[in-house]
């Protein structure tokens, strides 16, 4: 049903400060919020983690030993190791909230007379909504007008057919959802076709959707696979950790009959094991990364998608838009090929000498007014002119006057020569364009041809503001052409334009197969060109009985129309970078073929061995002939949306990791399909932005290709921060239980453990997250999606490094007791190796290529406040006589220090080695 949509002049909508305050008195249009934490809630979790449990029953074991200033600095240092865990918690959980915020549906409102993009939160009770297909309504309206407009209800109704829309201004009392024919939109429910505006009637708890409440809470979502692998890891370590320390206890139990410490040594064993780093490091590499990321202009809706990046194989991306820059202007008009025509003697002739056309063949060409002797135009044609155009006009007039014949030619108008006027025969062409297009365009195409009769009609009667939007016929996968119905003032029958795809608009004509061919030809001269081309078509209407379909119009070709959009000119470049990366990519377009291969040709895109597929083509493929095809294949013209999910199929099917682009409401489906669905999000529709993991913020094809370095990087740096855990945990792990095992003192109480955490805690999930991405990664292939995140070659790499580090301190402890130094000397030199051991594992890891000499040039200011803070703090523990004691230390010599440092610094050393060995 349709009614014609008022001009937004009339329309003003609510001003700004009468939106503020309604938001202020009525709160944001949002459901109450679920799973979110506020910094109490983060705080009580912090107390329920195992570590926590851990110090608080050190602290109590050394209330009962009678240590007091040891259980008050051990729980002194707990306060500070539970700030830095609630900060970084507090900090992850604001990120994922301003996420949200960013990825929540945006909404079209009519604000102080003007369209504004808003998000759906802001908007407020009486607000106009601009709704067209592919929109998520907001809030609960009521529609004032609309065209052709249907709504999917499911969501609230369960019934899966989409209900007519009628538009009714008058109504005021929202009524249950249900039925055809009602006036009202609800939100959360999807427009499937159409458009129309309506004013909101509810808004947030008020709306249908929000009165359902529980029953549509969030599901709780299954775990992704790296976060399925950090708890097989997690639950392994803990296990070991757990023997481990009861072992201990036994052993110091029955070897020195001292039971009570036997257990501070078994918990200060646990807490050196207890993997408690490697969810919160996940956690935040993860939020972290796609803020980060957000920062470049792609939104990360579902947060597991940033670690996929690094492994997609293969970018399908939309030629419109993506590759090219989404600014379409008109650039060659058609005419329909002229019959073969027989005129009489003293047909007249006159050249058009402002319209020079060019072709490849060197001929020059001369658009041609054809009129009889009582001077009628009947008909334009694009006569050639041999010689570069050197021939005298009375010698075409005789050449024509002489045959009196020419065979069927066609008539052209080129527009890049805003100077030369639009020929009187291609005015109908460009009328019935811009009537067949929105009154109030949004599609690029129709803003170029409402552009083009600005430019060239503004004086004509050829525009018509006047006239009345009767009745509309949507575009749909069978018919790729729409039209258009007026009622034009002046006259009784109704007016019908319609445009399509230019074999859709000749079928409308039923054009015999003779046209249809020379139509090819004219089509396929544009596309050669890069163009996108368009039909046109008009037909007249009488009665007020629409005809059920477009075809049962009685439709006139009126020609052709070329539009240009410009690639962008970041592609060539990131197309490179794809192609070092070992990144395949992909072109889907709706154009022909001719337009595909123009437009790659432009990029540098090879077509691949097996050629352009076309949609057709597609359609005939069996699905092996299809998965063999497509391994070869990077072109795919003439593809409606239905066939994206095919391809995406068939490409999984070969073992690929697929990113998909799409914006239109058929694209869901492949969206969701592809491993990383990426929706446009300057153009796209509300349905694709929901069902894509990422949202591209300006459609860029190169943001894409950035997205993918970073991700990379993220990858990269998340890896190295577990395998320095894993690394780092080794060393510590062996010193609470070898000492003990060969009867030497004890080394770590649970106050240098809590030390130790100070450091490794902030380096992880603060030090390597900031870290660059290493130079290179974009030179090397996809890493495998089934590789492993902690693989066997990372396995052995993190246990040589931590073996490396603990023979170190070993060596250094066993030195020291060997050579008459006491326990706390001993521990003091052994526990300052450690520290600076700890500490080259960061810098060495920061890359795995270059040396560290080559990573101080990559900018990281969170690398070196917890360095420098951690061996800042070592030097007070080793010098404040307070401290000293706290940590069981005793004074040691400058050159004990420094053969400390040397020690620890060479425990890392061979791994610098092994990375210039790798290299050369």
């Amino acid at each position: 049903m349709s009614q014609p949509v008022p001009d937004q002049s009339d329309l003003r909508g609510l001003s700004q400060a009468e939106a503020q305050a309604r938001l202020r008195a009525e709160g944001p249009n949002e459901l109450p919020a679920t799973g979110q934490r506020n910094i109490q809630a983060i705080a009580l979790e912090v107390l329920r983690e195992p570590m926590f449990l851990l110090l608080v029953a050190a602290g109590a074991i050394y209330l009962l030993l009678g240590d007091v200033g040891d259980a008050l600095m051990l729980l002194g240092f707990v306060f500070v190791v539970m700030g830095i865990t609630i900060y970084q918690e507090y900090k992850t959980e604001r990120v994922l909230e301003a996420l949200r915020d960013l990825t929540s549906p945006r909404a079209l409102v009519l604000r102080d007379g003007a369209e504004q993009r808003i998000a759906g939160r802001e908007v407020v009770r009486g607000d106009i909504l601009i709704l067209a297909e592919g929109d998520r309504v907001p809030a609960d309206a009521v529609l004032i007008s609309c065209n052709d407009f249907a709504a999917d209800e499911s969501l609230l109704t369960g019934e899966s057919a989409a209900v007519r829309k009628i538009g009714n201004p008058e109504a005021h009392e929202l009524q249950p959802p249900g039925g055809d024919d009602l006036p009202f939109v609800y939100s959360g429910t999807l427009v499937v076709q159409g458009r129309g505006m309506a004013r909101v009637l509810a808004t947030g708890a008020h709306t249908e959707i929000g009165k359902i409440g529980k029953a549509l809470q969030e599901l709780g979502t299954e775990a992704t696979p790296l976060q399925k692998e950090i708890g097989r890891l997690v639950r392994k370590l803990a296990i070991i950790g757990v023997l481990l320390s009861l072992l201990l206890l036994v052993i110091y139990g029955l070897t020195r009959g001292d039971w009570l410490h036997g257990l501070l040594s078994g918990i200060t064993l646990a807490m050196t094991i207890l993997p408690e780093e490697y969810p919160v490091i996940l956690t935040v590499f993860m939020a972290m990364g796609a803020w980060r990321i957000s920062k470049h202009k792609v939104l990360t809706r579902r947060v597991p998608t940033v670690e996929a990046l690094g492994s997609a194989t293969v970018l399908c991306v939309d030629k419109t838009g993506t590759l090219t820059q989404n600014r379409m202007a008109v650039q060659q008009l058609m005419l329909p090929p002229l019959p073969p025509c027989r005129g009489k003697v003293g047909m007249g002739v006159e050249q058009y000498r402002d319209n020079v056309s060019t072709p490849s063949d060197g001929t020059t060409s001369h658009l041609t007014r054809l009129s009889n002797n009582d001077s009628q135009v009947i008909g334009y044609l694009t006569l050639p002119l041999q010689g570069g155009g050197n021939a005298s006009s009375n010698e075409q007039v005789a050449g024509i006057d002489r045959s009196c014949s020419w065979p069927g030619s066609t008539a052209s108008f080129v527009t890049d020569d805003s100077s030369a006027p639009l020929p009187e025969a291609f005015h109908e062409l460009v009328e019935f364009g811009i009537l067949s297009s929105e009154t109030e365009p949004f599609d690029p195409m129709e803003k170029a041809i409402h552009a083009l009769g600005a430019q060239y009609l503004a004086d004509t009667e050829h525009l018509h503001r006047d006239w009345v939007l009767a009745h509309e016929y949507s575009l749909s996968p069978e018919l790729l052409a729409l039209s258009h119905v007026w009622k034009a003032r002046e006259r009784e029958e109704y007016v019908v334009a319609a445009k399509g795809a230019p074999e859709a608009v000749a079928d409308l004509c039923h054009v015999d197969e003779q046209q249809l061919a020379k139509l090819s030809e004219q089509v396929n001269t544009l596309a050669a060109q890069g163009m996108r081309v368009l039909g046109v078509a008009k037909a007249s209407h009488s009665g007020s009985v629409w005809p059920d379909i477009q075809h049962d119009f009685d439709f006139e070709f009126l020609g052709l129309i070329g539009l240009a959009d410009p690639v962008r000119p970041t592609v060539k470049t990131a197309l490179k970078e794809c192609a070092a990366a070992g990144i395949r990519v992909v072109m889907i377009t709706g154009d022909y073929p001719a337009t595909a291969a123009a437009i790659a040709q432009q990029i540098g895109l090879n077509a691949g061995s097996g050629g352009i597929v076309s949609g057709p083509e597609f359609s005939q493929m069996d699905d092996a002939t299809l998965r063999e095809r497509i391994r070869n294949s990077n072109i795919f013209a003439r593809m409606v949306p239905e066939q994206k999910l095919r391809l995406v199929n068939a490409l999984k099917a070969n073992g690929e990791v697929v990113a998909m682009t799409g914006d239109g409401v058929n694209d869901a489906p492949a969206l969701k399909a592809a491993h990383i669905g990426i929706a446009m999000g300057a153009h796209g529709t509300d349905v694709a932005r929901e069902a894509a993991a990422l949202v591209l913020l300006d459609d860029d094809f190169a943001t894409i290709v950035r997205a993918v370095r970073l991700g990379r990087g993220i990858f990269d740096n998340l890896r190295k921060a577990m395998a320095y855990i894993f690394a780092v945990h080794i060393p510590i792990a062996g010193l609470s239980l070898i000492p003990l095992l060969l009867g030497w003192p004890p080394v770590f109480a649970p106050v240098h453990i809590v030390f130790l955490e100070m450091i490794i805690n902030p380096a992880c999930s603060i030090a390597f997250e900031a870290e660059p991405a290493e130079r290179g990664v974009m030179q090397r292939p996809p890493r495998n999606a089934q590789e492993p995140l902690f693989g066997k070659y990372i396995f052995l790499l993190s246990l040589l490094q931590g073996v490396f580090v603990l023979l170190t301190t070993l060596a250094v402890l066993g030195y020291a007791l060997s050579h008459g130094a006491s326990e706390t000397e001993a521990r003091a030199l052994t526990f300052s190796t450690l520290v600076i051991g700890n500490l080259g594992l960061i810098l060495v890891n920061r890359s795995w290529q270059y040396t560290i000499l080559r990573t101080f040039n990559s900018h990281n200011p969170a690398l070196w406040w917890v360095t420098g803070g951690a061996f800042g703090f070592l030097l007070l523990a080793l010098t404040l006589p307070f401290l000293r004691e706290v940590f069981h230390f005793a004074p040691v010599t400058p050159f004990q220090f420094v053969l400390s440092l040397a020690a620890g610094l060479c425990s890392v050393l061979w791994f610098e080695m092994y990375k210039l060995f790798r290299r050369h």
